[in-house]
């Protein structure tokens, strides 16, 4: 590798499972130099960029960045030389943060010092017409303005290695130029500054120094823009890629459409005066347009404009708030299936079920559409044959790559065949060719059976393809008309330059400045800017704890059940949960009616156990009111109760207890034996019978620390240790999953970040939140329970301490080996909630569970906080009596990270 050199890619190769994707790649690009890769869908692009960037883990092969060998070197220390934007709009953004608070943590991740950091920013801002937004939400923003600010993030620690997988995708024209003016720009101070790019834009790789063309994991071509047209004879970009790919592929393609149909003037769809609000923000305002049959209708516009809002409306899916929406010359009803049969929708996002295979799930929306369970499996057989989906029928939706997921979801809107397809941009990341097949697949719709279809899109070559097109902006229609109607119109010279001139006549463009500190504020290449990778930082530590902290500071939905969730399940654990057997309702059956028997019953009347219910009339009145639960004890003094006591002999009496739940039966019987013997007593102290024999010694019981025997003072601790349990691991659980579903973890992989930094900034939040959950349950208990603390409040709140790093360590553990959110929160309540209830001595002490169950209490965190919260509670232990228990507390909070950081992968398979 020459010191010219910037990155070499040599011989590499990469598999998914056993499915090759790589195969050989051997590359070479300069420093300075601008190079992008272009090529079909899933043919290895963001593979070979995530490869270079270090966020995927190398299988074969050898790749050297900047003259360092990325096998051999640490992440970290290469990490701080390169910036890396994921495919997909604000993939790596956090949508809850703002703008500045995002380029804030990645500025803080890449440890830049605060007023570095802070100038930095401003300029980033000024450069990329973002400053009036800093204090928006990301995920508020439009698709343009989010690539800016992902390009904000990525350069805030002046990278020397610049990776962009597909940025402009999605975006639209006048933002995509700005995007790629702004690059110029920052080339332009970065002359050694190298980019690294994938785009799914022909027009857009003629502005790259050098193209390399891929194909089924290898490289066609790799050459400049004047090289590939000259060694193909092709006038543009997108003729040069179609010609470099293997014949069988690129065979029948840019086949001319053939005319258009008219349909006799007959309407499809209108829309009269439409507009959207959402809490006081205006979306749509007075939209209005009319589709005829077979005609096939684009809609262009800028990002955030209101298109993806007025198509919802249009389906159902949104009710408007004016204006009136036509299907078929009847006014839309959202309740009318037999109108939305004919309709299909493909959404803006990918909203298959990812879990399922593609098989699977065009099988599901088959049956959900109502066609003929015999004629499901012919009719996805043929649309995996128009959607070229044979090969992945038995791929899972979220592993395709993101042209082949926009197929699948084109197949899913047409498996019912209906008559009108709304699209909204069905095509964002589809590669050329096959945008082509899916065109003629869209143009054989409308000109052969007449479906009408109405779509969004920001390529201006299929919107030159449309019958009749739409500019958007800002919620208003701004013109309508065919190709050479609007071009005309503008004065312009091809639609996308008419396009932009309806947007910059429509807007004041918030144009990209520059400051005097431009030049000052970034280091030269090559020279270190920012700190060295460590084995621990705090800055990176804070970085990532701030960032969450923030993200469920502002869930006030999070927030709330987290800090009011755990009093109010205490409050209904507390008087829910009772092992007192008290005031059981019991009933007589005295066929005696002497004084004897009325001083026998009398007994359990003036019991706190017991309460007295209405006479039994006979035996099957006693059976019933038992068998209904109405009683749980019933007495039946039998005729000659009196007369046998007066003649010295042993009365009896009979005493049917509701067996259904032993422990309180149990109880209940040593409740009736002690009367009955306390009977015997009064009775022979008042000479009626003799006194039986004195025992040679007396013994007396006494109940310490809880001599009432209140269950409520016995289970609140247990209480708090329960939900202390399960709050904080639901909690954590869902932190790390949660990255992963979105794709933010990938600032993980792309950044100098260490994985104890991740995961000790991640569990922060959700143990503070612990331990102010345990504080508002102790309060409670001493303020509504009654409470008292008897022993050493310090070495509670020491306990606590532990036990919630150990639980909020576990949910970290279940986040590391989940996929979603739902696992993570299923997984985490049922391996906390059952396992501390059954086995940590809450019900019943520890010290009788045997077997197996006495091994797994052993391995419960709560079994040992239980034992320090009784003991500091009721028995009134201290620091020094609990040693063990908090020793061990600390040995499951190290166990439970440690094994975290094993299974949480530092890169991508």
């Amino acid at each position: 590798m020459t010191d010219t050199c910037a990155v070499a890619v040599s011989d590499v190769g990469h598999r998914y499972r056993r499915r090759p994707v790589l195969d050989g790649i051997t590359l070479e690009f300069t420093r300075g130099e601008l190079a992008c890769f272009v090529g079909p869908d899933g043919v290895g692009k963001s593979t070979l960029l995530g490869l270079i960037a270090g966020v995927r883990r190398l299988q074969r092969g050898r790749i050297e960045i900047l003259g360092t060998d990325l096998a051999r070197t640490p992440g970290g220390t290469l990490a701080q030389r390169i910036a890396y934007m994921p495919q997909g709009l604000g993939q790596n953004l956090y949508p809850s943060l703002s703008v500045r608070e995002n380029v804030e943590f990645f500025g803080r991740l890449f440890g830049l010092p605060s007023a570095i950091r802070a100038r930095r920013i401003a300029i980033l801002l000024a450069a990329t017409g973002m400053e009036a937004f800093a204090d928006r939400a990301a995920g508020q923003l439009s698709g343009g303005m989010k690539q800016k600010l992902g390009l904000c993030c990525a350069l805030i620690h002046d990278p020397d290695l610049l990776i962009l997988d597909e940025p402009t995708t999605g975006v639209d024209p006048l933002s995509r130029r700005q995007f790629w003016e702004l690059i110029d720009r920052i080339r332009g101070q970065r002359p050694d500054m190298t980019v690294l790019a994938a785009t799914a834009y022909m027009e857009e790789a003629e502005r790259f120094d050098r193209i390399a063309a891929m194909n089924a994991g290898r490289v066609l071509a790799c050459g400049t823009p004047a090289e590939l047209k000259a060694r193909t004879g092709a006038a543009t970009m997108e003729e040069v890629f179609i010609a470099l790919l293997p014949e069988q592929p690129r065979g029948g393609s840019r086949r001319p459409p053939p005319p258009r149909c008219y349909y006799d003037g007959e309407v499809a769809i209108e829309a009269r005066g439409l507009a959207k609000s959402f809490n006081g923000f205006t979306a749509v305002q007075d939209v209005s347009f009319s589709i005829q049959k077979g005609e096939i209708f684009g809609f262009l516009g800028s990002n955030g404009c209101g298109k993806t809002t007025t198509m919802k409306m249009l389906t159902g899916l949104l009710p408007p708030s004016a204006g009136t929406a036509l299907l078929f010359g009847k006014t839309l009803d959202a309740a009318d299936q037999a109108t939305r049969r004919r309709v299909g929708f493909m959404s803006q996002s990918f909203s298959l079920y990812g879990e399922l295979s593609v098989a699977a799930n065009l099988a599901l929306h088959a049956h959900l559409f109502g066609l003929p369970p015999a004629g499901v499996r012919e009719r996805v057989a043929e649309l995996c044959r128009e959607m070229d989906l044979s090969r992945h029928l038995d791929t899972r939706a979220e592993d395709l790559p993101l042209g082949i997921r926009q197929r699948l979801s084109l197949a899913v809107a047409w498996i019912h065949r209906p008559e009108l397809l709304i699209l909204d941009e069905p095509t964002s990341g589809v590669d050329p060719l096959a945008r082509d097949r899916f065109w003629e697949l869209l143009i054989g719709l409308s000109r052969r059976q007449g479906v009408t279809i109405f779509l969004s899109t920001h390529f201006m070559n299929e919107a030159a393809r449309c019958d009749r097109i739409s500019f958007m902006h800002a919620g208003r229609v701004l013109a309508q008309g065919t190709v050479e109607e609007l071009t005309r119109g503008f004065g312009a010279h091809g639609l996308e330059a008419a396009f932009i001139d309806a947007l910059e006549r429509a807007q004041t463009p918030t144009r990209p400045r520059q400051t005097g500190e431009d030049a000052t504020a970034f280091r030269p290449a090559g020279q270190a800017g920012v700190e060295a990778s460590a084995r621990f930082s705090p800055r990176r530590w804070w970085a990532f704890a701030r960032r969450e902290g923030l993200e469920v500071r502002r869930d006030t939905i999070r927030l709330s059940f987290a800090l009011l969730g755990p009093l109010l399940l205490m409050v209904v654990m507390g008087y829910g949960i009772s092992l007192d057997v008290e005031k059981l309702p019991y009933a007589a059956l005295d066929y005696d009616r002497s004084p004897e028997s009325r001083r026998y019953l009398d007994q359990f009347g003036a019991s706190r156990y017991f309460r007295q219910e209405p006479e039994l009339r006979d035996e099957p009145d006693r059976q019933s009111r038992l068998q209904a639960g109405q009683i749980a004890l019933a007495v039946e003094i039998p005729a000659g109760f009196g007369r046998d006591i007066h003649a010295g002999r042993e009365p009896e009496a009979g005493l049917f207890i509701d067996g259904a739940i032993p422990f309180r039966a149990e109880t209940l019987k040593g409740y009736a034996e002690q009367i009955h013997a306390g009977y015997l007593d009064e009775l022979a102290r008042d000479g009626v019978v003799p006194e039986p024999a004195e025992a040679p010694y007396r013994l007396e019981t006494r109940f310490w620390y809880n001599p009432d025997f209140k269950s409520r003072i016995a289970l609140t601790p247990g209480v708090i240790g329960i939900l202390l349990a399960v709050i904080p691991a639901i909690l954590t659980a869902v932190g790390i999953v949660r990255e992963k579903e979105l794709g933010s973890i990938v600032n993980l992989y792309a950044t100098p970040a260490t994985k104890i930094e991740f995961l000790l900034g991640k569990q922060w939040p959700y143990l503070l939140l612990g331990l102010i959950n345990a504080s508002s349950m102790t309060a409670l208990a001493v303020s509504l329970f009654g409470i008292s603390i008897r022993g050493d409040p310090w070495a509670l709140a020491l306990g606590t301490s532990l036990y919630v790093a150990a639980t909020s360590g576990f949910g970290l553990l279940v986040s590391c080996f989940t996929r979603t959110q739902i696992a993570a929160l299923f997984a985490a309540l049922l391996l906390t909630l059952l396992p501390a209830i059954n086995f940590s001595g809450f019900l019943s002490p520890a010290s009788s569970l045997v077997g197996g169950a006495r091994v797994f209490g052993t391995l419960m965190p709560a079994s040992y906080f239980l034992r320090i919260a009784n003991g500091v509670y009721t028995k009134g232990l201290g620091l020094a009596d609990l040693g063990s228990d908090f020793l061990a507390l600390g040995g499951f909070y190290l166990v439970f990270l440690g094994l975290s950081w094993a299974l949480l992968q530092s890169r991508q398979a």
